[in-house]
């Protein structure tokens, strides 16, 4: 059963976003811009304690790289972040189909 708690939805679309590979905090911002056509603009103060958040709760890990001089934390998915992505997008399509029965 899916929670439809705004922490879950935004837990959510940043594993979206990073299942296809690790990114950082600016490039996940834009990549959730993008692929909604500008409906998640999510502020850097919504994005980061997300991240960090997953990454306590052992769904995500980070690591600090250098690109031209200027260091930035990258996040990826661990394996349990993946198999708890699965579960979340699950729950989350059950939640759609279960709305559209109502409202179509």
């Amino acid at each position: 059963m899916w929670s439809a708690q705004p922490t879950n939805n935004v837990d959510l679309l940043l594993m979206g976003v990073l299942r296809r590979g690790p990114a950082h905090g600016y490039a996940i911002i834009t990549a959730l811009r993008e692929r909604s056509d500008g409906e998640f603009e999510l502020a850097e103060g919504t994005i980061y304690p997300a991240l960090h958040r997953l990454e306590r709760s052992g769904l995500i890990e980070s690591a600090l790289e250098s690109v031209q001089g200027r260091r930035r934390r990258t996040y990826a998915l661990t394996a349990r972040g993946r198999k708890e992505f699965a579960s979340r997008r699950r729950a989350w399509q059950g939640y759609v189909a279960s709305m559209q029965a109502v409202i179509a």
